[in-house]
């Protein structure tokens, strides 16, 4: 038991490291799905194509003798254009694959992003094939800083960072729906779509945006991921997807602070199950978790209660 006890700290950072990626996830995830009501489950392909834009900005600039630039703005450039191709690639998906089907059931356009999910994996494992590429991030960090101790707890620079770069991403996410006007555009959007379009807003834009912003999210947690693990492969997306589809509902769907305390939730539930029972549990005890939240507040932590139709 003393044992179990000394891991509890580590495993806490382990778990606000991995809880912050899977709150990236799910913002995504409950952005479109306050504005449109879609579930878009091409969303862990977004966040699969993220980690192989890092993985091939660290590729292009690094040699066997060390990186051609500083390792700090590797790093900084393997985010940015993770994040750049991903939000793009967002927007892509909504203009071609969704727009289209807006006025469709809703059936239609659950099937078009389980069909767009297929063909980014299969377009993946077409031109970067089923081999794991591996980040060699050793050559970036500085041999004096790559693992802190603080009272007895290791935390490694990568963890640091991954926290780190989470917080700040969604702080400026929240000051952006807050206090701009494009925000309060968005918030308008959600809240009553058409009557935002009488209201002079695009409506069109404001989605389109939502989409950017989400997929760009998303691709910056691969590119996090893929530096963390050191490794990326095509099949990444599904579990991804699958673990912020789930941070999204138990934080309460459609709301932002709900998506990112979902996903801490999740991520801390995870690492404590390894500690207390078994790593080979730890998505059992994460669904068995939502479950019940569903059962006791169905419309999840912070999510707002539906009016009752008349």
């Amino acid at each position: 038991m003393d044992l179990i006890l000394q891991q509890i700290p580590q495993q806490l950072v382990n778990g606000i490291t991995i809880g912050g990626v899977y709150a990236l996830i799910a913002l995504g995830y409950t952005m479109v799905y306050g504005i449109l009501f879609m579930l878009n489950f091409a969303h862990g392909e977004v966040y699969m194509i993220g980690g192989f834009t890092g993985w091939w900005v660290l590729h292009l600039l690094t040699r066997s003798q060390g990186p051609l630039v500083g390792g700090f703005v590797i790093i900084v450039l393997m985010i940015i254009g993770a994040m750049a191709l991903t939000g793009l690639l967002g927007v892509a998906i909504e203009r071609f694959a969704y727009r289209p089907l807006r006025n469709a059931p809703r059936m239609n356009l659950l099937l078009s992003a389980l069909g767009v999910s297929i063909v980014l994996q299969n377009l993946v494992l077409r031109f970067q094939g089923a081999k794991i590429r591996f980040f060699h991030t050793s050559a970036l960090i500085p041999e004096g800083i790559r693992t802190f101790e603080i009272g007895g707890t290791i935390i490694s620079f990568m963890r640091l960072l991954v926290i780190v770069v989470s917080l700040v991403l969604m702080f400026v996410l929240t000051w952006f729906v807050k206090k701009t006007k494009m925000g309060k555009a968005m918030r308008a959007t959600a809240q009553d779509a058409e009557a935002a379009t009488f209201m002079g807003i695009d409506t069109n834009r404001i989605i389109m945006l939502t989409f950017l912003i989400g997929s760009a999210l998303g691709g910056a947690a691969g590119t996090l991921v893929g530096l963390l693990f050191t490794q990326v492969d095509y099949y990444i997306g599904y579990a991804a997807g699958l673990k912020g589809f789930t941070a999204a509902v138990l934080g309460g769907i459609g709301s932002i602070p709900g998506a990112m305390l979902g996903g801490f939730i999740l991520g801390l539930v995870e690492s404590l199950g390894i500690t207390f029972i078994s790593s080979a549990y730890k998505d059992v005890i994460a669904f068995v978790i939502l479950i019940l939240v569903l059962i006791i507040r169905p419309r999840g932590i912070l999510g707002e209660k539906e009016p009752e139709k008349v």
